[in-house]
């Protein structure tokens, strides 16, 4: 999976079985899954606009497609082991007249394969939290008239998950990382948290299990790798890469392995970096060849 920002759309690629309730949702195979910002007039067809939004990125009808009045700089994007979730969130109260166009979306990836029921029963997980997440705020409404989720995750797994519930190994994750990041994408979108980009957070088990938001503003481990380098890419796209080149799996403190790449420079190389901007969907050997050319 590669994800990226562009043109007030959120991007996924890859190769998924997912499953949606935004527009035109179901269940399907898919090789991308879009969370795009409009207008809070906008009163276009909706599912006629996110096809030409998508033919225009070289996407045809194999894509989930969800909308949002909430900017792409509000994103929150939350890292927990193999699970990754990126929640925007506006909200207003849907029986209060006269209302606004805000909603919550939630997109949920398992690098894991699941059964087509574990990703249908992950909606219902994701869901459950958001209610949990808005009722621990203090509103009196478990969501938006417009909400939507989108679970996905790589069809090219094992389907090693067959449920989801929170109890499950897939269900905690989603439970937890949408409790943390639903508070937060409603801060930002609200103006309680400015940021200028997204914002990524990462579960860590290191000095005990927490949440971290990594910022490269002020990070106190600039620089980390070699003075003039480019943190754009600190909280890395291509997690975990696999590419032994750049890495190698390490033995977590829970008993499982995770891919440990504290050494990689490639994308802290400003020309790589900038060219990684430019093409988000870029190969990791093309990074590399472009290395080898410097």
């Amino acid at each position: 999976m590669r994800y990226f920002v562009r043109d007030e759309t959120l991007f996924l690629r890859g190769r998924f079985r997912a499953a949606s309730t935004g527009v035109n949702g179901g269940i399907a195979d898919v090789t991308t899954v879009l969370n795009h910002t409009v207008p809070r007039d906008f009163e276009a067809e909706p599912l006629r606009h996110l096809d030409l939004l998508a033919a225009r990125h070289g996407i045809f009808r194999d894509y989930f497609g969800l909308m949002t009045a909430v900017g792409m700089h509000h994103l929150c994007v939350l890292q927990y082991d193999f699970v990754t979730v990126f929640i925007t969130a506006g909200v207003t109260n849907p029986t209060a007249s006269p209302t606004t166009p805000h909603t919550i979306n939630i997109i949920v990836y398992s690098r894991e394969g699941m059964v087509d029921s574990a990703l249908l029963e992950t909606i219902v997980t994701a869901t459950g939290a958001k209610a949990q997440a808005l009722h621990d705020l203090g509103y009196d409404f478990p969501g938006t008239t417009t909400d939507a989720v989108v679970v996905a995750c790589d069809r090219d797994a094992p389907r090693v998950h067959s449920y989801a519930g929170t109890l499950t190994e897939v269900g905690s994750r989603v439970h937890a990382a949408v409790l943390r990041g639903l508070p937060e994408a409603l801060a930002r979108q609200q103006g309680k948290v400015r940021r200028s980009e997204p914002s990524f957070f990462i579960y860590s088990r290191y000095g005990g299990d927490h949440w971290v938001e990594w910022q490269k503003e002020d990070c106190p481990y600039y620089p980390c790798h070699f003075p003039g380098q480019r943190c754009d890419y600190c909280y890395c796209p291509c997690y975990p890469c696999a590419d032994e080149e750049l890495g190698e799996w390490v033995d977590s403190s829970n008993g499982g392995r995770i891919w440990g790449c504290a050494g990689c420079t490639l994308l802290h190389v400003p020309v790589i970096a900038d060219y990684m901007k430019r093409n988000p969907e870029a190969a990791l050997t093309e990074l590399k060849r472009l290395r080898e050319r410097l």
